[in-house]
């Protein structure tokens, strides 16, 4: 072979030797629209930045999603890189659906400095297994048109101005209302209002600081029971499922029925999408003047199987550093609506001084995330209790109680595995 032949030659050895083989991963979520349109277009961008990787987006419903990803992953099924509630992590690392992140892609050190400390409740055993886009809090959406019908000038900062505000609005009687104070729900965001918020508010904790005991049947889990269940009982200002589905409360606000509802940001896309009056958000009322602030902070993260081994695991890697960059936290917040997971986007003056996003941001520090070990069983727990009281005429103490022990059993089920 001449000389210029075997330069030839080796020139595209070379070439072909620096293409990665293409490989193609898959992406599970549960199906919620406006992040399932997000994901579509992040994926077209990743996949023109990367295009030896393609990625395959699979979507199922909520309420079918635990079960699709413990009946596929064990056996060597299903995605590559997956999209949990945080609250599923301990289930998900029981049934060894996870791996740990590696560490020289997603350095410890550098997720604890640059993310929101929620964060650090995907940590287990001193590695992570998930990180997210976004992060979220809650807050008080309100219809500022139905306020100033009732003569309201402003959204309520106190507990006690929040209910003078709301028998203002509603009108009918129960159970024939025609428009709702406030659009109360227990298997909505209602019940992490009660315990994570209500519950400190009146000076108790909800659980030991190892997670494994319930501490919220206490004199301040009662007061927060007893506040929360007279919204309806006591003070009529509304009823559970006023809508039919699974978002009835958020449904009923949209559609101009309700002036008060208890939302998380990832809601600001659908509310702002659909509604057709003027509304605005607000920070979660306290008990008094200057009183404990409290918020529940959640997030969805992404992980990766343990079916990601080779070139899918590298691949998988890739995908979700980009999932994790600033750059598509920036689109996230912008498409989808949630806040980013990132101190730095997150402490961002504009976003932090944003009418509607602003006061989601200001909960961040003073927002708990609770650590479930069955997070679907734990919600029942607390949703059986609160409508024991609403639906039965239940006394608050005896359901809070019941709640307790449900609850308990549940953790300690699983901490004695």
């Amino acid at each position: 072979m001449t000389p210029s032949k075997t330069l030839l030659a080796l020139t595209v050895l070379l070439s072909a030797s620096a293409l990665a083989a293409p490989v193609t991963i898959t992406y599970w979520q549960y199906d919620y629209a406006s992040k399932v349109t997000e994901m579509n277009a992040l994926i077209k961008k990743f996949e023109a930045q990367n295009p030896d990787i393609t990625v395959k987006q699979e979507t199922f419903p909520y309420d079918a999603f635990n079960q699709k990803v413990a009946s596929s992953v064990p056996t060597g099924q299903g995605p590559d890189v997956v999209n949990l509630y945080y609250g599923w992590l301990p289930q998900y690392l029981a049934g060894g659906f996870l791996q740990p992140l590696p560490e020289k892609d997603f350095p410890t050190a550098k997720i604890e400095s640059s993310y929101a400390p929620m964060v650090k409740v995907s940590k287990y055993n001193g590695h992570y297994y998930a990180l997210p886009i976004a992060v979220r809090t809650l807050a008080l959406f309100y219809n500022k048109d139905l306020f100033k019908q009732a003569g309201i000038a402003q959204a309520p900062h106190t507990w006690d101005q929040f209910v003078q505000d709301a028998q203002k609005i509603v009108k009918g009687t129960a159970p024939r209302y025609t428009t709702l104070g406030f659009g109360i729900q227990p298997d909505g965001q209602d019940y992490h209002v009660l315990r994570e918020v209500l519950v400190r508010q009146y000076g108790g904790q909800p659980y030991s600081k190892d997670g494994k005991t319930v501490t919220y049947n206490s004199d301040a889990g009662v007061k927060a029971m007893t506040f929360y269940t007279n919204l309806m009982t006591k003070q009529k200002l509304g009823v559970p499922n006023f809508f039919p589905g699974n978002n009835s409360y958020r449904d009923a606000f949209i559609a101009g029925k309700v002036g008060m509802i208890v939302d998380g940001s990832f809601a600001i896309n659908t509310i702002s999408t659909a509604a057709k009056f003027n509304w605005g958000v607000t920070p979660l009322p306290v008990l008094s003047q200057g009183g404990q602030r409290a918020n529940f902070g959640s997030f969805w993260a992404n992980g990766i199987t343990k079916n990601a081994t080779g070139d899918k695991l590298a691949a998988s890697v890739k995908f979700l550093k980009f999932l994790s960059s600033e750059d598509t936290q920036r689109d996230w917040l912008k498409n989808v609506g949630e806040i980013p997971a990132s101190r730095k986007l997150s402490s961002d003056p504009a976003l932090r001084s944003d009418p509607v996003f602003g006061p989601f941001v200001y909960s961040l520090p003073f927002a708990y995330s609770t650590v479930f070990v069955d997070e679907a069983g734990q919600r029942k727990a607390w949703v059986d209790a609160i409508n024991t009281v609403l639906l039965q005429g239940g006394d608050p103490a005896t359901a809070l109680k019941k709640a307790a022990s449900d609850e308990q059993k549940i953790l300690d089920g699983f901490y004695k595995k």
